[in-house]
């Protein structure tokens, strides 16, 4: 038996069955787009943005290609949601085990260092959203997202600090160091006990008064 609308205020049961359907078509398509976003993940994961093709991605995803294209206009909007997707990963690993290092900049390196080992589990995934990021015209949070993360590690308070505190600016600098770090690793030319070494050094410097 199909449960009846609950009907709330001054709604009619009409308006309040049409808020139900709206909610159901809602779920359906954050379960599309998130099963569109997957598709997408997996292809990359074996063979890089080249293998992110638009058509091959709506199969794997089970939707017409006409679909894809509403939900994600090109490839690199698909891309970058990608990105996203995997940042909230590392946001709720953090949420579940906070850092625990002693001092902020070895609490922010601790975030780094997670999001290396994240990143590197699927290699040709990881060097497709790095290239995404160096070459995409599609405006993307990473920056700030990244820069928030640190921030939570470092301070605990990222939504009290200003755009134009030292402290954000900073943070903003280790991301993109450590953005160009793990360009090196995936070139061949740098380990991450490497990385991990120098991320420490320009996390010391930066954030020590954070």
């Amino acid at each position: 038996m199909t449960a009846e609308p609950t009907v709330t205020g001054d709604e009619t049961p009409g308006q309040a069955a049409g808020r139900a359907g709206q909610s159901v078509r809602s779920r359906s398509q954050h379960q599309r787009r998130k099963r569109i976003v997957q598709a997408a993940a997996a292809l990359a994961s074996r063979g890089g943005i080249e293998a992110m093709q638009m058509r091959t991605v709506s199969e794997r995803a089970g939707v017409a290609l006409g679909t894809l294209y509403r939900y994600f206009p090109s490839k690199m909007d698909l891309v970058v949601a990608v990105v996203g997707e995997e940042l909230d990963l590392l946001e709720r690993s953090i949420e579940r085990r906070p850092p625990r290092a002693g001092d902020p900049p070895q609490r922010a390196v601790e975030v780094l260092m997670r999001a290396t080992r994240g990143l590197m589990r699927e290699p040709e995934l990881a060097e497709a959203l790095i290239r995404s990021l160096l070459l995409s015209d599609v405006k993307t949070d990473f920056g700030e997202r990244m820069t928030g993360l640190l921030l939570l590690a470092a301070s605990g308070r990222p939504d009290t600090i200003t755009a134009d505190d030292p402290r954000r600016l900073v943070a903003r600098a280790l991301s993109g160091i450590w953005t160009m770090e793990m360009i090196e690793m995936l070139r061949g030319n740098a380990t991450a006990e490497e990385i991990q070494a120098r991320l420490e050094i320009s996390a010391a410097r930066l954030l020590i008064d954070t």
